[in-house]
């Protein structure tokens, strides 16, 4: 008898950390729908690339910034779900998607810091409240946040702020999700190789060795860090780890 595979939900997975974790999740043997913001030939690459493990993917176009589709969004979930799958729940969900903004506290617009709430706390939260009903018992909940949360750089305040209520956030929806026992964790990336911030760190070669120089191992980030990590949140071997904040950075700023 085949063994039904479990099925992941990751916003943000065209690119760069997105992808990996979609790539990550699809290794390890789920089933994948994943949103793009506008880049369609990216995400059905993706899409092919896990057709190609053997697994399910399908990707869906969502701007999260645009809080008033989300009920669509669910309900174009609920369909492929109860077409394709026999009803509409699914096991994991991954809050990854958004992009980053450089303003110093002084400088900081209206609109930016209007930006980063609806992006990075407010789609997190209303996208898990609406989602919550269609997840199975025992599933997980993957919140992305920063290692900016812990450590801070000049400019990086507009991102960070929403990713610290982010993190508060997702202590309370480990206690108030326990009746699915469903499992709330945030991870939070250090510096990574990736187009994030204009690629700032992938590009600028003075700023790459810097950050190189105050991580333990040596090194920047690079994309493949991340979405193993997710992926093991992702699955039986983390049914113990709850309300937790995991650090991907290599060990920056120790």
């Amino acid at each position: 008898m085949t063994t039904k595979s479990k099925i992941a939900l990751v916003t943000g997975g065209s690119r760069g950390l997105g992808k990996d974790m979609v790539l990550s999740l699809a290794k390890k043997g789920l089933n994948v729908i994943f949103t793009y913001n506008n880049n369609k030939i990216e995400a059905d690459k993706v899409v092919a690339e896990v057709l190609a493990m053997g697994q399910k993917a399908i990707a869906y176009q969502l701007d999260v910034s645009k809080l008033n589709t989300f009920d669509a969004f669910v309900s174009q979930i609920n369909e492929h779900l109860q077409e394709h799958e026999g009803n509409p729940n699914f096991d994991y969900l991954i809050n990854n998607a958004g992009f980053g903004a450089y303003e110093k506290i002084t400088e900081t617009t209206e609109a930016t810091l209007d930006q980063m709430y609806a992006v990075h706390l407010k789609a997190p939260y209303l996208l898990s409240q609406k989602l919550f009903p269609f997840m199975n018992e025992n599933g997980a909940i993957v919140n992305i946040s920063s290692g900016l949360t812990r450590f801070a750089y000049d400019g990086y305040a507009p991102y960070a702020s929403m990713k610290g209520a982010l993190e508060t956030l997702t202590k309370y929806m480990a206690k108030e999700f326990t009746s699915k026992k469903i499992r709330v964790n945030v991870l939070a990336p250090g510096a990574i190789e990736t187009d994030f911030g204009g690629g700032a760190v992938r590009d600028n070669k003075d700023l790459n060795a810097m950050i190189a120089n105050q991580t333990a191992l040596g090194r920047v980030g690079v994309v493949d860090d991340i979405g193993s990590v997710v992926a093991f949140l992702c699955s039986d071997d983390a049914k113990w780890v709850n309300a937790q904040r995991l650090e991907v950075s290599g060990g920056i700023h120790i």
